[in-house]
């Protein structure tokens, strides 16, 4: 009884809002296109005719083909494909929201456009109308850009700092071995036929103590060159200076170490060898001072053309939110170096800690024999 008396009503009320709406859309700041089910633009507010360099007017009724390419939307994202193409789009796209898609729009001018929005749907008279709300992107891609190229040269300039630090310690490791070690050496000498020719016990007391100095000397010199630059690793290869580093650590700490590697495969050039020595070095570094452990497990296999570095410890771990902080300089300088080599590094702490390496390596030469 009332229905045809409520009919006028409810039709005005529908009209009113949906001016309101229309009112909505052609005032926006972002673009906005309502398509049918055949992807047809029913609607394009002035912002998306500004956002592709057309008119209103060139965009009603065109196909969303010709501002947003297929091509460019399926190949996105595959959640886009979902939202814009059209098998089985009916039913899922019913009350459904996709957010934060990003597609490439072509101008009139043919100009590529790097677009970002949202896609929603309604029925309407029993048939999908889709919502498309996009914003240009441009000047944020460019400051991505920008950030990425400023993180490379970071990168790069970093990897030239570890290289240049570690000539300008093996220089210095050098002089001071070569240079400073052998005058040390032969004082020690000239003081031993200075103790052959004094009698005077106080002067043997005072040449026993100088004898003793220019020993603590030399030995504070060794090891302040190894530090610099272990000579093992120049004189017998990467394996030998981590053998040698693993004695050293189980000695001085005693934690337990045990080192699996294969001597044949760690034959490298001096960036890889001297890079991954400083990684190991710099772990069990970190185990010493943070850890608590009782038990440290280094693994070095190659596989094919690349190495993989496994560092373990069974201590108390590293928590998630200390991984990334400025003072865990350790770890930063790990990081760092595994990237100037082009590699991978994960860090997992359960039960202890585990450090993964992973680095390409150049490949092996041929070993065919000449004909």
């Amino acid at each position: 009884m009332l229905r045809p008396l409520l009919r006028p009503l409810l039709g005005a009320q529908a009209s009113k809002s949906w001016r309101r709406s229309r009112g909505i859309i052609q005032h926006a700041i972002d673009a906005i296109i309502i398509t049918d089910e055949r992807q047809n633009i029913l609607q394009a507010n002035p912002a998306a005719a500004a956002m592709f360099g057309a008119t209103v007017d060139d965009m009603q009724g065109a196909p969303l083909d010709a501002f947003i390419p297929r091509d460019q939307r399926l190949g996105a994202n595959p959640a886009t494909s979902h939202y814009f193409g059209n098998t089985g789009i009916h039913l899922r796209m019913k009350g459904r929201r996709a957010s934060d898609y990003a597609v490439t729009g072509v101008r009139r001018d043919g100009q590529h456009v790097p677009l970002e929005g949202s896609i929603s749907s309604l029925y309407e008279n029993g048939k999908p109308i889709y919502t498309i709300i996009l914003r240009d992107i441009t000047e944020r891609k460019q400051v991505q850009e920008k950030l990425a190229q400023s993180h490379t040269q970071l990168r790069e300039l970093s990897a030239a700092l570890l290289t240049i630090r570690e000539e300008e310690r093996k220089h210095i490791a050098r002089e001071l071995h070569d240079d400073l070690g052998q005058l040390l050496a032969t004082l020690r000498v000239d003081l031993a036929l200075l103790q052959r020719q004094v009698r005077a016990p106080e002067a043997q007391n005072v040449l026993a103590g100088m004898d003793e100095l220019l020993m603590a000397a030399i030995t504070s010199l060794r090891r302040i060159a190894s530090n610099l630059r272990p000579r093992a690793l120049d004189e017998g290869g990467l394996y030998f200076a981590l053998e040698s580093l693993r004695q050293e650590f189980v000695s001085h700490y005693g934690i337990a170490c045990r080192l699996h590697a294969n001597e044949e495969e760690l034959i490298l050039d001096d960036a890889h060898s001297t890079a991954i020595y400083r990684i190991v070095q710099e772990a069990l570094t970190n185990i010493t001072r943070h850890a608590q452990a009782s038990r440290v497990e280094l693994s070095l296999r190659r596989v094919d053309d690349k190495l993989d570095i496994s560092i373990q410890d069974d201590g108390r771990g590293i928590a998630a939110q200390d991984m990334d902080k400025a003072a865990s300089y350790g770890l930063i300088g790990m990081r760092e170096r595994v990237w100037a080599l082009h590699g991978d590094i994960s860090i997992v702490s359960d039960g202890g800690t585990r450090i993964m390496v992973r680095l390409p390596l150049p490949p092996r030469p041929s070993s065919a024999n000449p004909a």
